[in-house]
């Protein structure tokens, strides 16, 4: 066994199934936070005072990036789909470093209530299945209304127009009478949820008593992590009232949906590493900023944002050219700046909570931009706020 593969299993796999199990027990609103915390608490920080406080945070923030650089690698490999010519069994034993399927937990553990984060990789230990989804009849009106439910959810906007209309054939309407239990807590997960009607109260047993934890809402997703993770049901989820929500099988979601989430991730880190802006953000950061991105697609003379207009995006040119037009009372539209590939804007409006100082026009044959909500920014870019405002005076967005 390699030296990879046996820290990943006697190292690795133990410290991420008791970390991801309390996260999901918890589900902290800054995760990253929560998960240094218990990486500090888990190295035993009041231990011997010999250490200096350096070297443990040194040590903390390896162990970290070594459990989140593994999370990545795993999920990335979904994408691989077979890309190296097929070598000898010995040769893979030697020189392949996938995980093997000695890391996937027997079934015979799957209902216990820690398990580990299980991307399910694609390679010559795990050999992808042909998959035909299954289709259930909707009217035009049907699936109108589901794609307007799912389209904001950031599960579905990866989706190329084709997939998404698989993923609307292959979801199916269920009805759910006020006080139904959907999901039970610590069940296997085979189905996910978008709820289009009604509310649901997700419930966990905590000291022995049930508590809700979270109310999903219409457009809300429920039952997703155990088709992420490959783990049991983290909570229970009961209506509330009468509920209207579309099921998708786990088949349907790992061949389309969570392919999908995992090449655009894939696609706009590699992207971002370009971007001069973040280049001081880590990988885990840039990943976060990765996921919530939303492309855009823009025709030549089109404007991406108004002079004057209130604005709640931030942006970043993926392809094409752009430039910034500001109208003036005295010499009326001049020309500001000129955007290209890995330039930004909008910063100032959000940075500042004012209108649009300038237009913003698409001057080649067409781009496309990567727009970052006003949440989002302020979550993510907050400590690259200081770097932004001394650029602001620069150029108007």
């Amino acid at each position: 066994m390699r030296p990879k593969k046996k820290y990943i299993l006697e190292t690795l796999d133990p410290i991420l199934e008791e970390m991801v199990s309390d996260v999901l027990t918890e589900m902290p609103p800054l995760p990253l936070d929560f998960m240094i915390g218990w990486l500090r608490k888990r190295s035993g920080a009041a231990g011997s005072l010999r250490v200096s406080m350096k070297q443990k945070n040194a040590s903390l923030k390896q162990e970290l990036s070594a459990a989140t650089n593994f999370m990545q690698e795993a999920g990335g490999a979904i994408a691989a789909e077979g890309a190296d010519a097929v070598e000898s069994e010995e040769d893979d034993d030697d020189e392949c470093d996938e995980i093997p399927e000695s890391f996937r937990k027997p079934d015979a553990q799957m209902g216990k209530a820690r398990q580990s984060v299980s991307a399910e990789a694609y390679g010559q230990w795990n050999q992808k299945k042909a998959f035909t989804p299954p289709s259930f009849a909707k009217s035009d009106e049907q699936k109108a209304r589901l794609e307007a439910t799912i389209s904001n959810s950031f599960l579905f906007s990866a989706l190329e127009p084709a997939d998404m209309q698989t993923v609307l054939l292959a979801m199916k309407e269920c009805n759910f009478d006020a006080g139904q239990e959907v999901i039970k807590e610590g069940d296997d997960g085979d189905f996910m949820f978008v709820i289009e009607k009604g509310s649901l109260d997700c419930t966990k047993n905590i000291g022995g008593e049930v508590k809700v934890v979270k109310t999903c809402d219409p457009g809300d997703v429920f039952g997703e992590l155990a088709l992420l993770y490959n783990c049991p049901r983290a909570a229970s989820v009961v209506a509330k009232d009468v509920c209207t929500c579309w099921q998708l099988d786990r088949e349907t979601f790992n061949h389309i949906v969570k392919e999908a989430a995992v090449k655009k991730r894939n696609r706009y880190e590699q992207f971002l590493t370009s971007v001069a802006l973040l280049q001081g953000m880590d990988q885990y950061e840039k990943s976060q900023i990765a996921d919530a991105l939303k492309c855009e697609t823009y025709s030549k003379g089109e404007i991406i944002v108004k002079q004057d207009d209130p604005g709640d995006k931030f942006y970043i040119v993926e392809e094409g050219e752009l430039y910034a037009e500001k109208s003036r009372a005295e010499s009326g539209a001049v020309r500001v700046m000129d955007y290209k590939p890995g330039d930004y804007f909008g910063e100032l409006a959000l940075l500042k909570n004012q209108p649009r100082a300038a237009s913003v026009i698409v001057s080649s044959d067409g781009a496309k931009v990567l727009a970052l909500g006003r949440q989002s920014f302020n979550k993510m870019l907050g400590p690259l706020q200081d770097l932004l405002k001394r650029n602001v005076d620069k150029y108007s967005n």
